[in-house]
C-alpha cells in the first residue's frame, strides 16, 4: 500500500522531467536550424562577393579598351582632318588656276548688246502697262485735288481701330472694328445707329476665328480681309454672315517692318478703290518705301506689285483712289495730318511728293485712313475719334 502511494507521487515528477527533456531536444533542433541558415547566407554573400569582384575586374578592363579607342580615333581624326584641309588647299589652287584661264579668254571676249533684244524688251513692257491698263480699267479719269472738310461722327475712346462701310453692298451697315489686336467685330444696321450713346447694345456681334492685327482691314462684298494676329504675312477672308473663313493667303515680302512708321502697329494695310482690293506694305529691301500690290478677292492671289517712291518714313497713313496710292505723312508729336507723296500706277503722274493736300481744321495723328470708292469720301479713324473727310477731285490732264 505504501509501494502504490509512493509510485503515485512519483508519476507527475517524472512526467514534468520528460517534458523538461522534450523542451530542451527542440530547442536544440531550432538552433541546428538557425546555424545552417546562416551558413547558407554566408556561402551566398561570399559568392556576391566574388561576383562583383570579377565584374569590376571584368569593367576595367572594358574601360582600358574604350580608352585605347578613343585615342585611335583622336588620332584618325587629326589624320582625317589633316587630309581635309589639304584637299581644301589643293582645290583653292585648282580654282585659281581656272579664274586665271577664265580671265584670259574672257579679255579678248567682247560683250555686245543686242538691238533686237533691247526692242524684245521694250516691247513687253508696253504689253505689260496696255495689259495693267485693261485690267484695271482706266475709266478713271479724276484726281484728288484736295480735302474739302471733315466730320467728326463718334468717339469711343481707344486710340487705334478703323470703321468702315462695305462698298460692294447697298446697305448702309457700319463696321467698327475696335483696337489694333481684337477678334470681334460690331455691325451696325445704319450711321444712325451707330452715333447713339450706348451704341454696343445696337450692335450685332461677330466673332472672328482668329484675331486681327494693325488696322488695315477692309470689308468687300461681304467679306472682311484682315491681317492674322501672329502670323508674318498671312491674309485671311472672312465670311461676315455664314462666319466663317473662306479663304486665305501670304503676300510675299510683307510684315517684316511697319508700313508706316508712326503706325507701327499696322505691318499690312489693306486698301480699297475703285478696281478692287489693293494691300501695302514696306520692305526693307526697297529701304522703307512702300510696296503696292493689287490683289484678286475672289482667289486671294497676287495680280501685280509695284515699288513706290513714297517713304514709310513718319508717314501714318495710306489710301488708293482711282488706281492712286495716296500716303499720309505727320510729325512724331502729332500735328497736322498731309498727303505729301501720291502715286498712280498707270503712269498718268507718275511720283508727285507735296502735292499740298492738307486734312482740314485737325490737330493729331491717324491710325487709319480708308478710302471708300462708292461715296467718294474717306473714313479715318484718329485719336479714338470715328471721322469723315469729304474729297474734292477734278480730271486728270
Amino acid at each position: 500500500m505504501v509501494a502504490l502511494q509512493v509510485y503515485f507521487l512519483l508519476i507527475p515528477s517524472l512526467m514534468s522531467i520528460m517534458g523538461a527533456a522534450q523542451y530542451v531536444m527542440q530547442d536544440a533542433a531550432l538552433l541546428s536550424y538557425i546555424d545552417q541558415r546562416f551558413l547558407s547566407l554566408e556561402k551566398r554573400v561570399e559568392k556576391c562577393s566574388r561576383d562583383l569582384l570579377e565584374y569590376m575586374d571584368e569593367f576595367r578592363e572594358f574601360s582600358k579598351a574604350v580608352l585605347s579607342r578613343l585615342a585611335r580615333l583622336s588620332t584618325d581624326k587629326a589624320e582625317l582632318k589633316g587630309e581635309v584641309k589639304n584637299l581644301f588647299m589643293r582645290v583653292e589652287h585648282a580654282q585659281r588656276d581656272i579664274d586665271y584661264f577664265g580671265s584670259v579668254m574672257d579679255s579678248n571676249a567682247c560683250v555686245e548688246v543686242h538691238e533686237d533684244l533691247l526692242k524684245q524688251q521694250l516691247l513687253e513692257e508696253a504689253e505689260e502697262k496696255k495689259r495693267l491698263k485693261l485690267m484695271l480699267n482706266a475709266s478713271c479719269d479724276h484726281m484728288l485735288a484736295g480735302i474739302r472738310s471733315l466730320k467728326v461722327v463718334k468717339k469711343t475712346g481707344g486710340k487705334h481701330g478703323s470703321w468702315m462701310k462695305d462698298p460692294g453692298k447697298k446697305h448702309a451697315k457700319i463696321y467698327l472694328l475696335s483696337g489694333s489686336v481684337n477678334n470681334v467685330v460690331l455691325e451696325f444696321a445704319n450711321i444712325m445707329a451707330f452715333m447713339e450713346n450706348n451704341q454696343t447694345l445696337k450692335a450685332r456681334r461677330v466673332p472672328l476665328p482668329v484675331p486681327w492685327e494693325g488696322t488695315g482691314h477692309v470689308i468687300y462684298q461681304g467679306f472682311l480681309f484682315y491681317h492674322r494676329h501672329g502670323s508674318l504675312n498671312e491674309i485671311v477672308k472672312f465670311h461676315l454672315q455664314r462666319r466663317g473663313v473662306a479663304d486665305q493667303m501670304l503676300l510675299p515680302g510683307a510684315g517684316r517692318i511697319p508700313a508706316y512708321q508712326l503706325s507701327p502697329q499696322t505691318k499690312i494695310d489693306l486698301a480699297l478703290d475703285e478696281q478692287g482690293l489693293w494691300a501695302l506694305h514696306a520692305e526693307p529691301e526697297t529701304g522703307g518705301n512702300i510696296v503696292l500690290t493689287k490683289i484678286n478677292p475672289v482667289a486671294m492671289a497676287v495680280v501685280h506689285s509695284w515699288d513706290t517712291p513714297c517713304s514709310s518714313r513718319d508717314a501714318e497713313a495710306a489710301f488708293m483712289a482711282c488706281n492712286t496710292l495716296h500716303v499720309v505723312y505727320n510729325s512724331p508729336s502729332g500735328g497736322s495730318s498731309r498727303i505729301q507723296c501720291v502715286y498712280d500706277v498707270l503712269g498718268a503722274l507718275n511720283a508727285r511728293t507735296n502735292p499740298g493736300l492738307h486734312f482740314p481744321k485737325r490737330q493729331g495723328g491717324h491710325s487709319s485712313v480708308h478710302y471708300n470708292p462708292k461715296e467718294k469720301q474717306l473714313f479715318a479713324w484718329g485719336d479714338g475719334s470715328q471721322i469723315i473727310y469729304k474729297l474734292h477731285t477734278e480730271q486728270k490732264v
